[in-house]
């Protein structure tokens, strides 16, 4: 009869420490925590205001990404609960049944879900480690590709493949053979002070990291920018906001300093000259 107590009061502490990281992450007073989207779901700090994209562009697509409820955590791809809490939000997207959707497989699969949302099949392409070219299109017309040691090829099958479990299928077949060195030789490098949405920090290698910029926000007083970002990592995880535990006061902004050397988030530091952008 006494266990009970005890078991209750274990559930409480849990429920506390629950709630006193919750109140962490609200105490600089920028999270709106009934916003459903990136855009929505913090505020930008005092004087800065919000960059307005460009209707139809992957920077709004980013924007309006729809977030899972606040507080809630990330998971890898077994249902595991990540212990290193970094997040801030976590994007409602899934992350697959198999160690796959990593870091720059996950900065992929929003370039991609962005270019098949608005139809640019011809533009949904990306090189295997060892240069292959994967083309969607050709996938959605029908062919698979085929592996065998270093060779790749495709091969025809029967039928158009253009429902979404295909293209679950082609990404999966993406995140298996392409990575951090096969995607940061495909982006183009850009300046701290050229910073969109949309652009990537990216280490190619073994091991490497890349995180993706989901937001940007301007003081049109200084001209100072924040910009926000996002990762998977390893194993495949939810993909999700990082805090910035180098200055919580603005967390999850980061500030743009564009004479920056390095640039730290809370798993992997990064320097200037790997920020890149896509084609």
């Amino acid at each position: 009869m006494k266990a009970a107590p005890v078991k209750l009061l274990m559930i409480s502490g849990a429920v506390a420490l629950v709630c006193l990281f919750a109140f962490k992450r609200q105490s600089n007073g920028l999270l709106i925590p009934g916003g459903t989207t990136v855009s929505t779901r913090f505020s930008t700090p005092a004087g800065y205001t919000r960059q307005k994209a460009e209707a139809g562009s992957f920077a709004e697509y980013l924007q309006s990404l729809p977030l899972k409820e606040n507080g809630a955590l990330v998971h890898y791809y077994n249902g595991v609960e990540k212990p290193n809490k970094v997040a801030a939000a976590v994007l409602k997207i899934d992350v697959g049944t198999k160690d796959l959707q990593q870091c720059a497989d996950a900065v992929m699969r929003l370039r991609a879900e962005y270019l098949l949302k608005t139809k640019q099949y011809n533009a949904l392409r990306f090189n295997f480690t060892n240069g292959f070219n994967a083309e969607y299109s050709k996938w959605r017309s029908g062919y698979r590709i085929r592996v065998k040691g270093n060779t790749v090829s495709w091969y025809k099958t029967d039928e158009e493949s253009t429902s979404y479990p295909s293209f679950r299928d082609y990404m999966d077949m993406v995140f298996t053979y392409a990575g951090t060195a096969s995607l940061s030789k495909e982006l183009s490098p850009v300046t701290l002070s050229q910073m969109q949405i949309g652009d990537v920090f990216i280490r190619g290698g073994s091991p490497g990291h890349a995180v993706i910029v989901m937001d940007m926000a301007i003081d049109p007083k200084t001209g100072k920018k924040l910009f926000m970002v996002a990762q998977s990592y390893m194993p495949a995880q939810d993909i999700h906001i990082l805090v910035n535990r180098n200055k919580p006061s603005v967390s999850p902004w980061y500030e743009l300093d564009v004479s920056a050397q390095d640039i730290l988030t809370p798993e992997w530091p990064f320097t200037s000259a790997e920020l890149k952008r896509f084609p």
